[in-house]
């Protein structure tokens, strides 16, 4: 893949899917549709809540967290405030929920989060937090479902599994077919180069602890079962 699409600074690798606002790689996106149909015949209205994500965006995301601008939660769930926090301390907190820019997944074309609306009850706002997924939770009969189907369509959850810190995302789902590829490409001196580029908050310390955050937060979860 194209480096710049495998950061997610370019999007020319992508075809829409037919929900408004959401795209993929085309061979993700066929695989995706016919996991939908076999969703939809077993009573589950499959759906993404957030497919392709830009380097922009995710940056985004990042700066509003270690700047306070966005909630930061707790490996627990639980509010923190960030500039309490260290830098690294922060550093470790935005990794336990939200890639660095350049390294989602959702860059790739070929991961989702999903959902079912028609599970969500009436008045109740999407967390896309474990729980939810879970044993007790509103999603937890498409989980089971998922689980016992997905592979027929190549896809699996990569971040199936808490450890290194990173956690557990039972809504996060990966075409593996195209995922394996874009992970074998995505090096350490890549994202290196890339973000010393970027206006990222914390750089100084991102780029000193960057051995420790690949290992950690990149490469054990590039290629999960």
């Amino acid at each position: 893949m194209n480096p710049l699409c495998l950061l997610g600074l370019n999007d020319s690798h992508l075809v829409a899917l037919n929900e408004p606002g959401h795209r993929l790689q085309a061979e993700a996106r066929e695989a995706f549709m016919a996991m939908q149909a076999a969703a939809a015949e077993a009573g589950f209205n499959l759906m993404p809540a957030s497919s392709f994500r830009s380097f922009e965006r995710q940056l985004a995301i990042w700066n509003g967290k270690f700047e306070g601008k966005r909630p930061l939660l707790d490996a627990h769930s639980q509010p923190l405030d960030a500039l309490a926090l260290s830098e690294t301390e922060r550093i470790n907190a935005i990794l336990h929920w939200s890639a660095l820019p350049g390294t989602s997944r959702h860059h790739w074309g070929t991961d989702l989060d999903i959902y079912d609306p028609d599970l969500l009850p009436e008045g109740a706002k999407l967390k896309l937090e474990p729980w939810e997924y879970q044993a007790g939770g509103y999603f937890y009969p498409l989980s089971q479902w998922l689980t016992a189907n997905m592979a027929r369509f190549d896809f699996f959850l990569p971040f199936a599994e808490q450890h290194n810190g990173v956690a557990i995302e039972p809504w996060h789902v990966s075409y593996r077919p195209l995922a394996e590829g874009c992970a074998s490409q995505l090096t350490l001196p890549l994202i290196a180069d890339t973000l010393r580029l970027q206006h990222i908050a914390g750089k100084t310390h991102i780029l000193k602890q960057l051995d420790d955050i690949f290992v950690r937060y990149i490469a054990s979860h590039s290629n999960e079962d």
